[in-house]
């Protein structure tokens, strides 16, 4: 069954690349947002010592699912699928690194670390405070909140992951392994999001603002 989807996914990757990745990534990121709202209640059950009858039974906010749903169709999907293809051939054609060779994987990592990721980041919670509803001046705030706690939390798991990425994956599935972890991605940002003034956050925050004063 599993030889069957692989292949089919294959298929659809080699003759419409744009459309499977926009598709898998709108898919993978409403899953993450799911993911997140569950984890969201069960963290805030336990925090609250709440016993099973006295907690209300997890209802999937279908409204955000498809909010989050649509930021992996309308931005995840079409620029990922540009900017890592482009990205390799930037990287062969103007830098002149031999493919896979240290110089050359390390150079696609930092360009994807400082680049797209916090592009990425910067994108999402805009337009997640939009599309609830908010004002600029809130957005501007939930962005001071948010993106700080995410691009650290962040910037010590995605390296990792795209090192492993550049150096094994051959470039053709480079965009499933990276839609593959935006799974996880989504959810925890959909997570972060979610966790409006935690203490974590706060805390994480404080470094900035103590270098500002």
């Amino acid at each position: 069954m599993m030889m069957k989807v692989w292949k089919w996914y294959q298929g659809c990757l080699s003759h419409h690349p744009l459309k499977t990745q926009v598709i898998s990534s709108g898919v993978l990121w409403g899953v993450g947002d799911i993911a997140a709202q569950y984890i969201t209640h069960s963290t805030t059950r336990n925090r609250l010592q709440l016993s099973h009858d006295k907690a209300e039974d997890f209802k999937v906010n279908w409204k955000r699912v498809a909010i989050t749903s649509t930021f992996g169709f309308s931005f995840v999907g079409p620029v990922g699928h540009f900017w890592y293809e482009n990205l390799d051939k930037f990287i062969k054609l103007k830098l002149l690194l031999p493919t896979n060779s240290a110089r050359f994987v390390a150079a696609k990592v930092a360009m994807d670390g400082l680049i797209f990721g916090p592009l990425d980041l910067l994108v999402f919670f805009t337009y997640m405070g939009f599309s609830t509803g908010k004002n600029a001046e809130q957005v501007k705030e939930d962005l001071k909140r948010d993106f700080i706690p995410a691009l650290i939390l962040e910037g010590g798991v995605w390296p990792i992951v795209q090192v492993a990425n550049f150096r094994y994956v051959p470039v053709r599935y480079q965009l499933l392994y990276v839609n593959i972890f935006c799974l996880l991605d989504s959810a925890f940002l959909s997570w972060v999001e979610q966790q409006k003034d935690a203490a974590w956050k706060q805390w994480l925050t404080s470094f900035t603002s103590f270098k500002d004063r």
